[in-house]
């Protein structure tokens, strides 16, 4: 492969190590590195998923971000402590506003909580070489927060973010070239690559890829007949080509639909669920009427408890774009009337509106007088803006089946 007429950026992969763990280690003055420490969504519940473990922790008994709270080992120098999700997104916003002190902020780009690419072209009059740049970020996050890290240093976001997930995570920083693509990456099995799930291994294993490597050599054309657009993505990925944009244009993307899901802390009845459907139908349309938005394509997923298993996921069409709480809820009544098995306990319950229009330019019923319920909800939402998640409610909510209550309480699921 000619790698000349490919654009050669210095892009570094930061991702913080057990990201959560270090920083309740750091708040109680603890070293993040020697600690055995765990950080749980829910200490009362022993199935709570285990967030995150510290590299102690790890290291002296095996444990992993998908383990159970019961798993842990019966050992008094293991700290467990609750997520406060809060804290976590307020220490990311202060890492942020340090690499905002070596490149501008279009040259940042938030991958998640704990991980990002920045692009340092152009420091090594100020810094020396990008290896030296990554080598003074690693220094000041420990210095000033306590918080270590492991840095990929790649030509392009992709050669960085392997080299880190590959490399960086055993010796703090590594680096990978187009040069380096063949000797560092085609030796390793495809699923350690990031962008391949076990769907995609299977099918490549399947072909006689086992390796980066082979999929690199496999040619093109049976590729793309194979998996598409994916499948070109897949070889020039092999070749560690990447040509997605390494500074600027990481503008949100135009809104699709607004969807809003739960998993429940124990089963449901077919009574119970109609309060959480109720409830999440109220916040779709709420963040839907924020955005100026109306949607006609209404979707219901319900999840059955384990012992039963299954579930289902149905949309249905309304004549008119809306964004009316009881317009989407009446819809989901429907399709859960329709497709209920009629015993199964439910564990899993997402609504989720989308074929938007703007609302200004939506058109109203002839035969119903929408208006009233329309500003209804603006009031409401204008309220709630106001004086909190929590300053109205429908009754339901207030039910022992009700989720607005506990969920205003938490951040991506977890305590805030």
């Amino acid at each position: 492969m000619n790698y000349t007429n490919f654009p050669k950026n210095d892009v570094l992969c930061i991702d913080m190590r057990s990201f959560y763990a270090s920083v309740e280690c750091v708040k109680r003055g603890l070293d993040p590195m020697t600690t055995m420490l765990a950080v749980v969504g829910d200490k009362q519940r022993s199935g709570s998923i285990i967030l995150a473990a510290s590299p102690q922790l790890k290291k002296q008994y095996g444990v992993k971000n998908v383990s159970r709270y019961f798993d842990l080992p019966n050992d008094p120098a293991i700290h467990v402590v609750e997520a406060k999700m809060g804290d976590y997104l307020d220490v990311s916003v202060e890492i942020t506003k340090l690499l905002n002190h070596y490149v501008p902020k279009e040259a940042i780009h938030q991958y998640s909580v704990d991980e990002l690419w920045v692009t340092v072209n152009g420091l090594q009059r100020l810094y020396g070489s990008r290896w030296n740049v990554a080598r003074l970020i690693k220094e000041e996050l420990y210095e000033t927060m306590g918080l270590t890290c492991s840095i990929g240093i790649g030509d392009n976001k992709f050669l960085a973010k392997v080299v880190m997930d590959l490399y960086a995570k055993q010796s703090g920083i590594a680096e990978c070239t187009y040069e380096d693509v063949s000797e560092k990456l085609w030796p390793v099995a495809v699923e350690e690559i990031w962008g391949i799930g076990k769907r995609m291994m299977r099918n490549l294993n399947r072909m006689g890829m086992i390796t980066l490597g082979q999929l690199a050599n496999y040619p093109l054309e049976q590729l793309k007949k194979r998996f598409g657009v994916m499948g070109e993505q897949l070889y020039w990925h092999a070749w560690g080509i990447d040509l997605s944009p390494v500074i600027g244009n990481f503008q949100k993307q135009e809104q699709k639909g607004f969807g809003h899901g739960i998993t429940l802390l124990r089963d449901y009845n077919q009574e119970e669920v109609l309060a959480c459907i109720l409830d999440l139908a109220e916040e779709v349309c709420r963040r839907a009427r924020l955005a100026k938005k109306a949607g006609r394509t209404i979707h219901l997923g319900i999840g059955y408890s384990i012992e039963h298993g299954g579930g289902f996921s149905r949309s249905r069409s309304t004549h008119l774009p809306t964004n009316i709480t009881m317009d989407v809820y009446h819809v989901c009544m429907q399709l859960f009337s329709e497709f209920y098995d009629g015993q199964s306990k439910i564990r899993r319950v997402f609504v989720t509106l989308d074929h938007l229009f703007d609302d200004e330019e939506t058109q109203l019923d002839l035969f119903e007088d929408k208006t009233k319920q329309k500003d209804l909800g603006y009031v409401m939402d204008y309220i709630r803006e106001r004086h909190g998640p929590t300053a109205i409610l429908r009754a339901t909510s207030f039910t022992h089946a009700g989720v607005t209550l506990e969920r205003s309480k938490k951040i991506g699921g977890h305590k805030a």
